[in-house]
């Protein structure tokens, strides 16, 4: 897939326009979590390319709210 169709397909211009996020399922959840059935659970279906976003969850996020939106367990 070109980085164009990537984009088109699968990011929304945040509300600030001042650049790109993946788009969630319906749920709210990323579009590229999968379940994998049994005991694996649920896991990243693009692991090996995942954009930068993910990459540093949850050490980087670091937005006003994101507590809100994150429900990561405190270590």
């Amino acid at each position: 897939m070109s980085e164009w169709d990537f984009i088109q397909r699968h990011t929304r211009l945040l509300p600030n326009r001042g650049g790109l996020a993946l788009t969630e399922a319906a749920s709210g959840a990323c579009i590229f979590l999968e379940e994998r059935g049994g005991s694996e659970g649920v896991a990243c279906a693009i692991q090996a390319v995942k954009p930068h976003q993910c990459k540093g969850f949850p050490n980087t996020w670091n937005f006003p709210g994101w507590r809100d939106v994150c429900e990561a367990v405190a270590g």
